[in-house]
Protein backbone atom coordinates (compact mmCIF):
# COMPACT_ATOMS: atom_id res chain seq x y z
CA UNK A 1 0.00 0.00 0.00
CA UNK A 2 1.01 3.61 -0.82
CA UNK A 3 0.74 6.55 1.25
CA UNK A 4 2.08 9.18 -0.66
CA UNK A 5 3.35 12.90 -0.07
CA UNK A 6 4.33 13.51 -3.62
CA UNK A 7 5.68 10.50 -5.61
CA UNK A 8 6.59 9.57 -9.22
CA UNK A 9 3.33 7.22 -10.69
CA UNK A 10 6.07 4.86 -11.60
CA UNK A 11 7.75 4.22 -8.46
CA UNK A 12 7.29 0.46 -7.96
CA UNK A 13 9.14 -0.60 -4.24
CA UNK A 14 8.71 -3.80 -5.10
CA UNK A 15 11.70 -4.02 -7.36
CA UNK A 16 13.53 -3.26 -4.25
CA UNK A 17 11.78 -6.75 -2.73
CA UNK A 18 9.37 -4.44 -0.81
CA UNK A 19 6.37 -5.98 -1.85
CA UNK A 20 3.53 -5.38 1.34
CA UNK A 21 4.78 -2.03 3.05
CA UNK A 22 3.04 0.64 3.47
CA UNK A 23 5.42 3.39 2.17
CA UNK A 24 4.78 7.11 2.85
CA UNK A 25 6.65 8.99 0.11
CA UNK A 26 8.49 12.54 0.78
CA UNK A 27 6.05 13.62 3.76
CA UNK A 28 6.21 17.12 4.34
CA UNK A 29 8.40 17.67 7.42
CA UNK A 30 5.96 19.18 9.64
CA UNK A 31 4.34 15.58 9.53
CA UNK A 32 7.29 13.43 9.79
CA UNK A 33 7.83 15.60 13.16
CA UNK A 34 4.26 14.86 14.08
CA UNK A 35 4.87 10.97 13.39
CA UNK A 36 8.07 11.09 14.71
CA UNK A 37 6.65 12.29 17.98
CA UNK A 38 3.21 10.08 18.07
CA UNK A 39 5.09 7.24 17.42
CA UNK A 40 7.69 8.06 20.73
CA UNK A 41 10.46 8.51 19.21
CA UNK A 42 10.67 12.05 19.73
CA UNK A 43 9.76 15.12 21.61
CA UNK A 44 10.06 19.12 20.70
CA UNK A 45 12.64 21.65 22.31
CA UNK A 46 11.84 24.95 23.23
CA UNK A 47 13.12 26.17 19.81
CA UNK A 48 11.01 24.17 17.96
CA UNK A 49 13.82 21.38 16.91
CA UNK A 50 12.62 17.42 16.55
CA UNK A 51 15.13 15.71 19.63
CA UNK A 52 15.70 12.35 19.15
CA UNK A 53 18.11 9.47 20.52
CA UNK A 54 19.46 7.04 17.90
CA UNK A 55 19.99 4.26 20.47
CA UNK A 56 22.60 2.13 21.09
CA UNK A 57 24.91 3.83 18.15
CA UNK A 58 25.95 7.63 18.29
CA UNK A 59 28.22 7.91 16.48
CA UNK A 60 29.65 5.86 13.33
CA UNK A 61 30.74 2.30 13.85
CA UNK A 62 33.88 2.35 11.60
CA UNK A 63 34.38 -1.08 12.08
CA UNK A 64 31.16 -2.34 10.91
CA UNK A 65 31.35 -0.32 7.41
CA UNK A 66 31.75 -2.87 4.30
CA UNK A 67 32.63 -2.32 0.66
CA UNK A 68 31.21 -5.41 -1.74
CA UNK A 69 34.07 -6.59 -3.14
CA UNK A 70 32.77 -8.05 -7.05
CA UNK A 71 34.79 -6.86 -10.18
CA UNK A 72 34.00 -3.39 -10.07
CA UNK A 73 35.71 -2.81 -6.70
CA UNK A 74 38.16 -5.56 -6.74
CA UNK A 75 41.14 -3.35 -8.33
CA UNK A 76 40.44 -0.59 -7.74
CA UNK A 77 39.69 -0.17 -3.63
CA UNK A 78 42.46 0.40 -1.32
CA UNK A 79 41.26 -2.43 0.69
CA UNK A 80 42.58 -2.03 4.37
CA UNK A 81 41.22 -2.03 8.22
CA UNK A 82 38.92 0.76 6.75
CA UNK A 83 37.68 -0.29 3.58
CA UNK A 84 36.95 -3.75 4.75
CA UNK A 85 35.62 -6.18 2.14
CA UNK A 86 32.31 -7.59 1.60
CA UNK A 87 31.61 -11.37 -0.44
CA UNK A 88 28.65 -10.59 -2.88
CA UNK A 89 26.50 -13.33 -2.51
CA UNK A 90 26.94 -12.87 1.54
CA UNK A 91 25.74 -9.10 0.63
CA UNK A 92 22.72 -10.37 -1.61
CA UNK A 93 21.57 -13.14 1.17
CA UNK A 94 21.96 -10.01 3.53
CA UNK A 95 19.48 -7.77 1.61
CA UNK A 96 16.96 -10.38 1.52
CA UNK A 97 17.20 -10.71 5.12
CA UNK A 98 16.20 -6.85 5.46
CA UNK A 99 13.80 -6.59 2.67
CA UNK A 100 11.88 -9.51 4.41
CA UNK A 101 12.14 -7.85 7.88
CA UNK A 102 10.79 -4.74 6.56
CA UNK A 103 7.50 -6.40 4.85
CA UNK A 104 4.72 -5.71 6.70
CA UNK A 105 6.43 -2.38 8.40
CA UNK A 106 5.59 1.06 7.26
CA UNK A 107 8.40 2.87 5.73
CA UNK A 108 9.28 6.31 4.84
CA UNK A 109 11.05 7.30 1.19
CA UNK A 110 12.26 10.40 0.62
CA UNK A 111 13.60 11.18 -3.30
CA UNK A 112 16.75 13.13 -2.73
CA UNK A 113 19.81 13.68 -4.63
CA UNK A 114 23.55 15.24 -4.09
CA UNK A 115 25.89 17.45 -5.72
CA UNK A 116 24.99 20.85 -6.03
CA UNK A 117 26.41 21.20 -9.40
CA UNK A 118 23.57 19.18 -11.95
CA UNK A 119 26.84 17.93 -14.07
CA UNK A 120 27.38 15.27 -11.19
CA UNK A 121 24.54 14.85 -9.78
CA UNK A 122 23.40 11.68 -7.81
CA UNK A 123 19.79 11.22 -7.65
CA UNK A 124 19.05 9.08 -4.46
CA UNK A 125 16.14 7.35 -2.99
CA UNK A 126 16.08 6.61 1.07
CA UNK A 127 14.07 3.85 2.25
CA UNK A 128 13.57 4.17 5.83
CA UNK A 129 12.52 2.36 8.80
CA UNK A 130 11.76 5.64 10.82
CA UNK A 131 10.56 8.84 10.24
CA UNK A 132 13.44 10.73 12.06
CA UNK A 133 15.91 9.16 9.36
CA UNK A 134 13.33 10.22 6.22
CA UNK A 135 13.58 13.84 7.84
CA UNK A 136 17.60 13.48 8.21
CA UNK A 137 17.98 12.79 4.73
CA UNK A 138 15.09 15.71 3.72
CA UNK A 139 17.48 17.88 6.19
CA UNK A 140 20.96 16.33 4.19
CA UNK A 141 20.95 15.68 0.91
CA UNK A 142 19.18 18.26 -1.55
CA UNK A 143 15.82 18.52 -2.40
CA UNK A 144 14.70 18.05 -5.58
CA UNK A 145 11.41 19.96 -6.78
CA UNK A 146 7.73 18.58 -7.20
CA UNK A 147 8.32 18.42 -10.87
CA UNK A 148 11.93 16.64 -10.32
CA UNK A 149 10.10 14.12 -7.56
CA UNK A 150 7.64 13.45 -9.83
CA UNK A 151 10.43 12.32 -12.64
CA UNK A 152 12.57 10.88 -10.00
CA UNK A 153 14.53 7.91 -11.25
CA UNK A 154 17.22 6.97 -8.54
CA UNK A 155 20.35 5.93 -9.53
CA UNK A 156 21.51 4.81 -5.50
CA UNK A 157 19.22 3.10 -2.97
CA UNK A 158 19.74 3.26 0.83
CA UNK A 159 18.00 0.74 2.74
CA UNK A 160 18.17 1.59 6.50
CA UNK A 161 16.71 -0.46 9.32
CA UNK A 162 17.84 -0.02 12.48
CA UNK A 163 15.62 -2.12 14.66
CA UNK A 164 17.05 -5.40 12.25
CA UNK A 165 20.06 -7.54 13.56
CA UNK A 166 22.34 -9.03 11.70
CA UNK A 167 23.29 -12.82 12.72
CA UNK A 168 27.40 -12.49 12.44
CA UNK A 169 28.04 -15.84 11.94
CA UNK A 170 25.29 -16.49 9.27
CA UNK A 171 25.72 -12.95 7.28
CA UNK A 172 29.38 -11.83 7.22
CA UNK A 173 29.59 -8.92 9.72
CA UNK A 174 31.08 -7.77 12.63
CA UNK A 175 28.24 -8.24 15.06
CA UNK A 176 24.74 -6.71 14.53
CA UNK A 177 25.10 -3.60 13.38
CA UNK A 178 26.32 -2.93 9.69
CA UNK A 179 26.93 -0.02 6.68
CA UNK A 180 27.61 -2.10 3.38
CA UNK A 181 28.15 -0.51 0.16
CA UNK A 182 27.21 -2.31 -3.60
CA UNK A 183 29.12 -0.22 -5.73
CA UNK A 184 27.59 -2.72 -8.62
CA UNK A 185 23.87 -2.95 -7.35
CA UNK A 186 24.21 1.13 -6.13
CA UNK A 187 22.89 -0.12 -2.98
CA UNK A 188 23.85 1.00 1.02
CA UNK A 189 22.53 -1.35 3.48
CA UNK A 190 22.15 -0.32 7.05
CA UNK A 191 21.23 -1.94 9.75
CA UNK A 192 21.40 -2.34 13.64
CA UNK A 193 22.12 1.12 14.50
CA UNK A 194 20.13 4.56 13.89
CA UNK A 195 22.79 6.91 14.11
CA UNK A 196 21.76 8.96 11.04
CA UNK A 197 25.13 9.59 10.11
CA UNK A 198 25.68 6.40 8.55
CA UNK A 199 23.20 7.36 5.86
CA UNK A 200 25.51 10.66 5.14
CA UNK A 201 28.59 9.32 5.24
CA UNK A 202 27.35 6.14 3.12
CA UNK A 203 26.45 8.63 0.09
CA UNK A 204 29.75 10.31 0.94
CA UNK A 205 31.58 7.23 0.58
CA UNK A 206 30.08 6.50 -2.99
CA UNK A 207 30.98 10.13 -4.06
CA UNK A 208 34.84 9.52 -3.06
CA UNK A 209 34.81 6.93 -5.41
CA UNK A 210 32.67 7.66 -8.22
CA UNK A 211 33.71 10.93 -8.58
CA UNK A 212 37.86 11.18 -8.74
CA UNK A 213 37.99 7.52 -10.25
CA UNK A 214 35.19 8.23 -12.72
CA UNK A 215 34.89 11.73 -13.39
CA UNK A 216 38.12 13.01 -12.65
CA UNK A 217 36.30 15.98 -9.75
CA UNK A 218 38.49 16.00 -6.64
CA UNK A 219 36.10 15.23 -3.31
CA UNK A 220 36.71 16.61 -0.29
CA UNK A 221 35.91 16.29 3.72
CA UNK A 222 35.88 19.80 4.01
CA UNK A 223 33.65 23.30 4.70
CA UNK A 224 33.72 25.90 1.85
CA UNK A 225 32.65 29.51 1.96
CA UNK A 226 32.77 32.47 -0.72
CA UNK A 227 33.70 35.97 -0.32
CA UNK A 228 31.75 39.41 -1.70
CA UNK A 229 34.40 39.73 -4.62
CA UNK A 230 33.49 35.55 -5.27
CA UNK A 231 36.89 34.54 -3.94
CA UNK A 232 36.28 30.34 -2.59
CA UNK A 233 37.60 29.12 0.14
CA UNK A 234 38.39 25.79 1.12
CA UNK A 235 38.40 24.63 5.10
CA UNK A 236 40.14 21.12 5.81
CA UNK A 237 39.68 19.37 9.47
CA UNK A 238 39.34 17.11 11.74
CA UNK A 239 36.50 17.08 14.69
CA UNK A 240 37.82 19.65 16.99
CA UNK A 241 39.75 21.73 14.82
CA UNK A 242 37.28 24.33 13.82
CA UNK A 243 36.06 23.43 10.73
CA UNK A 244 32.29 24.46 11.50
CA UNK A 245 33.14 27.21 13.33
CA UNK A 246 35.94 29.21 10.94
CA UNK A 247 33.84 28.72 7.44
CA UNK A 248 30.36 30.26 9.62
CA UNK A 249 31.77 33.46 8.95
CA UNK A 250 29.11 36.60 8.66
CA UNK A 251 31.25 37.86 6.23
CA UNK A 252 31.33 35.13 3.65
CA UNK A 253 28.69 33.01 2.12
CA UNK A 254 28.35 29.08 3.68
CA UNK A 255 28.69 26.99 0.57
CA UNK A 256 28.87 24.04 2.98
CA UNK A 257 30.69 22.92 5.92
CA UNK A 258 31.34 19.47 5.54
CA UNK A 259 31.47 17.56 1.66
CA UNK A 260 31.97 19.30 -1.40
CA UNK A 261 33.60 18.44 -4.81
CA UNK A 262 36.28 20.79 -7.09
CA UNK A 263 35.64 20.32 -11.00
CA UNK A 264 37.56 22.40 -13.83
CA UNK A 265 34.62 24.82 -12.90
CA UNK A 266 34.92 25.61 -9.16
CA UNK A 267 33.67 23.62 -6.20
CA UNK A 268 29.90 22.23 -5.02
CA UNK A 269 28.54 21.33 -2.18
CA UNK A 270 27.58 17.45 -1.66
CA UNK A 271 24.58 18.74 0.51
CA UNK A 272 21.85 20.63 1.48
CA UNK A 273 22.21 20.86 4.88
CA UNK A 274 24.54 20.64 7.90
CA UNK A 275 25.70 18.24 10.38
CA UNK A 276 27.19 20.25 13.53
CA UNK A 277 28.16 18.97 16.70
CA UNK A 278 26.74 20.66 19.94
CA UNK A 279 28.45 19.98 22.49
CA UNK A 280 29.31 23.20 24.50
CA UNK A 281 27.24 25.06 22.13
CA UNK A 282 26.53 28.68 23.26
CA UNK A 283 24.82 31.52 21.33
CA UNK A 284 28.00 33.39 21.88
CA UNK A 285 30.48 30.69 20.59
CA UNK A 286 28.78 29.99 17.72
CA UNK A 287 25.59 32.15 17.26
CA UNK A 288 25.13 30.92 13.65
CA UNK A 289 24.40 27.49 14.80
CA UNK A 290 23.18 28.34 17.69
CA UNK A 291 20.40 29.83 15.70
CA UNK A 292 19.58 27.45 13.28
CA UNK A 293 18.03 25.14 15.56
CA UNK A 294 14.95 26.07 14.85
CA UNK A 295 11.78 24.04 13.25
CA UNK A 296 12.89 21.77 10.92
CA UNK A 297 15.91 20.66 12.87
CA UNK A 298 16.83 17.89 14.09
CA UNK A 299 18.79 17.55 17.90
CA UNK A 300 20.36 14.17 18.06
CA UNK A 301 21.05 12.33 22.17
CA UNK A 302 20.81 15.49 23.60
CA UNK A 303 19.44 15.94 27.19
CA UNK A 304 17.44 19.12 28.42
CA UNK A 305 17.50 20.78 31.81
CA UNK A 306 15.61 19.32 34.48
CA UNK A 307 11.95 20.12 33.95
CA UNK A 308 12.07 22.14 30.69
CA UNK A 309 12.38 21.59 27.14
CA UNK A 310 16.18 24.02 27.08
CA UNK A 311 18.84 21.87 25.73
CA UNK A 312 21.35 21.29 27.50
CA UNK A 313 24.44 21.10 25.38
CA UNK A 314 27.56 20.53 27.91
CA UNK A 315 25.56 17.64 28.86
CA UNK A 316 27.75 14.71 28.07
CA UNK A 317 25.29 11.80 29.43
CA UNK A 318 24.51 10.45 26.10
CA UNK A 319 27.47 10.46 24.54
CA UNK A 320 30.15 13.83 23.70
CA UNK A 321 29.22 13.07 20.02
CA UNK A 322 25.71 15.29 20.26
CA UNK A 323 24.45 16.90 16.99
CA UNK A 324 22.09 18.59 15.17
CA UNK A 325 21.32 17.84 11.36
CA UNK A 326 19.14 21.05 9.48
CA UNK A 327 18.84 22.51 5.89
CA UNK A 328 21.20 24.87 4.84
CA UNK A 329 18.74 27.45 4.50
CA UNK A 330 18.51 27.64 8.15
CA UNK A 331 22.10 29.70 8.50
CA UNK A 332 21.21 32.94 7.08
CA UNK A 333 24.24 33.52 4.67
CA UNK A 334 23.73 30.34 3.06
CA UNK A 335 24.53 30.27 -0.53
CA UNK A 336 21.85 28.80 -3.03
CA UNK A 337 22.55 27.12 -5.06
CA UNK A 338 25.96 25.62 -3.14
CA UNK A 339 28.67 26.10 -5.57
CA UNK A 340 31.12 28.61 -5.59
CA UNK A 341 34.45 29.10 -8.33
CA UNK A 342 38.18 27.54 -8.37
CA UNK A 343 39.26 28.44 -5.03
CA UNK A 344 42.08 30.85 -3.82
CA UNK A 345 42.86 29.93 -0.54
CA UNK A 346 43.02 26.40 1.36
CA UNK A 347 43.10 25.93 5.05
CA UNK A 348 43.92 22.50 6.99
CA UNK A 349 43.18 23.02 10.37
CA UNK A 350 44.73 21.30 13.36
CA UNK A 351 44.57 21.38 16.86
CA UNK A 352 47.65 20.56 17.63
CA UNK A 353 48.18 20.21 21.55
CA UNK A 354 51.60 19.83 21.58
CA UNK A 355 52.31 23.36 21.12
CA UNK A 356 54.49 22.50 18.07
CA UNK A 357 52.98 23.69 14.97
CA UNK A 358 52.50 27.37 14.04
CA UNK A 359 49.11 29.08 14.17
CA UNK A 360 49.86 29.62 10.48
CA UNK A 361 51.78 29.09 7.74
CA UNK A 362 52.51 28.64 3.91
CA UNK A 363 52.92 25.21 2.22
CA UNK A 364 54.22 24.72 -0.76
CA UNK A 365 52.85 22.21 -3.05
CA UNK A 366 54.90 19.17 -1.62
CA UNK A 367 53.99 20.16 1.89
CA UNK A 368 50.79 20.87 1.09
CA UNK A 369 50.58 16.86 -0.38
CA UNK A 370 52.27 15.67 2.27
CA UNK A 371 50.22 17.29 5.04
CA UNK A 372 47.11 16.46 3.21
CA UNK A 373 47.97 12.79 3.39
CA UNK A 374 48.94 12.74 7.24
CA UNK A 375 45.68 14.34 7.92
CA UNK A 376 47.20 15.53 11.57
CA UNK A 377 45.07 16.92 14.48
CA UNK A 378 45.60 15.65 18.87
CA UNK A 379 42.90 14.50 21.02
CA UNK A 380 43.37 15.44 24.51
CA UNK A 381 42.90 14.73 27.83
CA UNK A 382 38.94 13.91 28.85
CA UNK A 383 37.79 13.67 25.29
CA UNK A 384 37.55 10.15 24.95
CA UNK A 385 37.90 7.20 27.86
CA UNK A 386 41.67 6.52 28.50
CA UNK A 387 43.28 9.44 27.19
CA UNK A 388 45.39 11.07 29.53
CA UNK A 389 47.51 13.16 27.72
CA UNK A 390 47.81 14.79 24.63
CA UNK A 391 47.97 11.21 21.76
CA UNK A 392 48.51 12.72 17.63
CA UNK A 393 45.79 11.41 15.20
CA UNK A 394 46.51 11.02 11.57
CA UNK A 395 43.44 10.28 9.46
CA UNK A 396 44.73 10.61 5.75
CA UNK A 397 42.95 13.28 3.15
CA UNK A 398 41.17 14.59 6.79
CA UNK A 399 39.03 12.16 5.76
CA UNK A 400 39.93 8.41 5.89
CA UNK A 401 36.67 6.64 7.17
CA UNK A 402 35.34 7.64 4.11
CA UNK A 403 38.02 7.09 0.98
CA UNK A 404 37.59 4.05 -1.05
CA UNK A 405 40.72 4.76 -2.87
CA UNK A 406 44.47 5.29 -2.10
CA UNK A 407 45.10 8.20 -0.21
CA UNK A 408 47.87 9.27 -2.91
CA UNK A 409 45.07 9.54 -5.40
CA UNK A 410 43.43 12.45 -3.68
CA UNK A 411 46.34 14.25 -2.40
CA UNK A 412 48.24 14.42 -5.99
CA UNK A 413 44.15 15.74 -7.29
CA UNK A 414 44.70 18.43 -5.32
CA UNK A 415 48.70 19.09 -6.01
CA UNK A 416 47.79 19.04 -9.71
CA UNK A 417 44.95 21.66 -8.89
CA UNK A 418 47.27 23.92 -6.48
CA UNK A 419 49.50 24.25 -9.09
CA UNK A 420 47.07 25.03 -11.85
CA UNK A 421 45.38 27.54 -10.59
CA UNK A 422 47.69 28.66 -8.03
CA UNK A 423 45.93 28.13 -4.84
CA UNK A 424 47.48 29.48 -1.85
CA UNK A 425 47.29 26.13 0.88
CA UNK A 426 47.81 27.34 4.66
CA UNK A 427 48.32 25.29 7.81
CA UNK A 428 46.38 26.67 10.27
CA UNK A 429 46.89 25.63 14.27
CA UNK A 430 43.87 25.72 16.65
CA UNK A 431 45.40 24.41 19.23
CA UNK A 432 48.23 24.82 21.49
CA UNK A 433 50.28 27.73 22.02
CA UNK A 434 53.55 28.34 25.19
CA UNK A 435 53.96 24.68 25.27
CA UNK A 436 51.80 21.50 25.12
CA UNK A 437 47.72 20.94 26.45
CA UNK A 438 48.30 21.42 30.00
CA UNK A 439 50.99 24.13 30.04
CA UNK A 440 50.71 26.54 27.07
CA UNK A 441 47.41 28.05 26.17
CA UNK A 442 45.55 27.43 23.54
CA UNK A 443 45.14 29.31 20.51
CA UNK A 444 42.36 32.70 20.87
CA UNK A 445 39.90 31.93 18.22
CA UNK A 446 40.30 35.75 17.28
CA UNK A 447 43.75 35.28 16.91
CA UNK A 448 43.00 32.47 14.40
CA UNK A 449 40.07 34.39 12.67
CA UNK A 450 42.55 37.41 12.11
CA UNK A 451 45.27 35.13 10.47
CA UNK A 452 42.37 33.64 8.45
CA UNK A 453 41.39 37.02 7.26
CA UNK A 454 44.91 38.19 6.92
CA UNK A 455 45.29 35.23 4.51
CA UNK A 456 41.79 35.81 2.42
CA UNK A 457 42.53 39.34 1.39
CA UNK A 458 45.86 39.32 0.75
CA UNK A 459 47.10 41.12 3.56
CA UNK A 460 49.95 38.08 3.99
CA UNK A 461 51.10 38.21 0.42
CA UNK A 462 52.86 41.77 1.68
CA UNK A 463 55.08 40.40 4.55
CA UNK A 464 58.16 38.12 4.99
CA UNK A 465 58.26 34.86 5.81
CA UNK A 466 60.46 33.04 8.29
CA UNK A 467 61.15 28.90 7.47
CA UNK A 468 60.97 26.95 10.73
CA UNK A 469 63.83 24.17 10.89
CA UNK A 470 62.54 20.38 11.44
CA UNK A 471 59.09 20.90 9.47
CA UNK A 472 60.46 23.36 7.00
CA UNK A 473 56.95 26.03 7.27
CA UNK A 474 57.11 29.13 5.99
CA UNK A 475 55.59 30.94 9.22
CA UNK A 476 55.02 35.43 8.50
CA UNK A 477 57.26 37.48 10.20
CA UNK A 478 53.67 39.95 10.82
CA UNK A 479 50.05 40.15 11.01
CA UNK A 480 47.21 42.27 10.90
CA UNK A 481 45.59 42.05 14.73
CA UNK A 482 47.91 39.45 16.06
CA UNK A 483 50.93 40.03 18.27
CA UNK A 484 54.27 39.20 16.71
CA UNK A 485 55.20 36.53 19.67
CA UNK A 486 52.77 34.25 18.69
CA UNK A 487 53.76 33.48 14.96
CA UNK A 488 56.84 31.20 15.64
CA UNK A 489 55.73 29.28 17.74
CA UNK A 490 59.30 28.23 19.45
CA UNK A 491 58.97 31.71 20.47
CA UNK A 492 56.13 31.36 22.70
CA UNK A 493 57.86 28.85 24.82
CA UNK A 494 59.75 29.66 27.82
CA UNK A 495 61.67 26.35 27.31
CA UNK A 496 62.84 26.44 24.09
CA UNK A 497 64.88 22.90 24.33
CA UNK A 498 61.94 21.49 25.77
CA UNK A 499 59.91 22.72 22.47
CA UNK A 500 62.75 21.21 20.08
CA UNK A 501 62.35 17.92 21.91
CA UNK A 502 58.70 18.00 21.80
CA UNK A 503 58.72 19.50 17.73
CA UNK A 504 61.85 16.44 17.25
CA UNK A 505 59.31 13.89 18.59
CA UNK A 506 55.80 14.87 16.69
CA UNK A 507 58.23 15.21 13.93
CA UNK A 508 59.09 11.38 14.14
CA UNK A 509 55.28 10.69 14.37
CA UNK A 510 54.37 12.59 11.04
CA UNK A 511 57.33 9.94 9.51
CA UNK A 512 56.02 6.77 10.82
CA UNK A 513 52.42 7.57 10.29
CA UNK A 514 53.75 7.91 6.15
CA UNK A 515 55.14 4.96 5.65
CA UNK A 516 52.25 3.26 4.76
CA UNK A 517 51.81 5.53 1.90
CA UNK A 518 55.60 5.90 1.14
CA UNK A 519 55.44 3.17 -1.79
CA UNK A 520 52.75 5.23 -3.81
CA UNK A 521 54.03 8.74 -2.62
CA UNK A 522 56.09 10.71 -5.35
CA UNK A 523 59.44 12.23 -4.72
CA UNK A 524 57.99 15.75 -4.47
CA UNK A 525 55.38 14.43 -1.66
CA UNK A 526 58.58 12.33 0.07
CA UNK A 527 60.30 15.77 -0.15
CA UNK A 528 57.89 17.92 2.19
CA UNK A 529 58.59 15.29 5.13
CA UNK A 530 59.62 16.93 8.46
CA UNK A 531 63.64 16.18 9.13
CA UNK A 532 64.06 14.68 12.11
CA UNK A 533 66.29 12.83 14.23
CA UNK A 534 65.76 9.55 16.43
CA UNK A 535 67.34 10.90 19.45
CA UNK A 536 64.29 12.39 21.12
Amino acid sequence: MQQSGIKNPSADLSKLGLNNVRAYWNLPVPELVERSIAMGEGVLADSGALVIKTGEFTGRSPKDRFIVKDEITKDTVDWNDINMPFDADKFDALYKKVTNYLNGKDVYVRDAYACADDNYRLNLRLVAQKPWSAMFACNMFLRPSNEEILAANPEWTILCAPEFMADAASDGTRQHNFAVISFSKKVILIGGTGYTGEIKKGIFSVLNYVLPHQRNVLSMHCSSNVGKKGDSAVFFGLSGTGKTTLSADPQRNLIGDDEHGWSDEGVFNFEGGCYAKTIDLSAEKEPEIFNAIKFGAILENIKFFEGTRIPDYENIDITQNTRVSYPIHHIDNALEPSKGGIPKNIFFLTCDAFGVLPPISKLNPGQAMYHFISGYTAKVAGTEAGITEPVTVFSACFGAPFLPLHPTKYAEMLGEKMKDHNVNVWLVNTGWSGGPYGIGNRMKLKYTRSMISAALNGALDQVNFSTLPVFGLAVPDSCPEVPDTVLNPRNTWSDTKAYDTKAQSLALGFIDNFKQYAEQANEEIMAAAPKATASV
